[in-house]
């Protein structure tokens, strides 16, 4: 048995984890979001700018995807914020922590996906396309191996050991 505290069972009711699960994905949304909202702020200023009519047309097809992926990162980081409004004290907690949860892995997967297409499309602007490449693939690496599979690896361990698997 492992003495780490957090893997020690709670002493808490059902509500009282419900509130505190809700509380803790509601307080991960904040963090995201912020990040979000200065990139969104920064894509929404760029065509603006003077020199966006040179960019050519794959600059704007990464353009568009980071500017997407911003706004479908920003959407699914709120949406939970303004679902608790609206289902305030009907007893929804459950639904909303399964939904926020979904809402959340999706805003990471569009966040990933604009930061990836906003970091490439600058590396591919300085004239330097195998660069850009590699850029593209380092940071899509980078998010993926940082917030999907090193997760995604240490859940599955997780839940071999509770089923009676060997460590890895």
């Amino acid at each position: 048995m492992s003495d780490d505290p957090s893997v020690k069972p709670r002493n808490e009711t059902e509500h009282e984890r419900l509130d505190r699960q809700l509380m803790e994905l509601l307080q991960g949304f904040r963090v995201a979001v912020t990040g979000v909202q200065v990139l969104f702020a920064f894509l929404l200023t760029v065509p603006f700018s003077v020199g966006f009519g040179k960019v050519d047309d794959s600059g704007r097809v990464l353009f568009y995807t980071a500017l997407f992926g911003a706004a479908l990162a920003s959407i699914c980081f709120i949406a939970p914020v303004f679902q608790h409004r609206i289902l305030f004290q009907l007893g929804q907690k459950p639904l909303l922590i399964r939904r926020a949860n979904r809402f959340g892995i999706l805003g990471a997967f569009a966040l990933a996906i604009s930061i990836t297409a906003s970091t490439t499309l600058i590396v591919e602007s300085l004239g330097a396309e195998w660069a850009a490449v590699v850029t593209a693939l380092v940071v899509l690496a980078l998010c993926s191996w940082a917030w999907f599979v090193q997760p995604y690896m240490t859940r599955m361990n997780a839940n071999g050991r509770a089923n009676g698997g060997d460590d890895p």
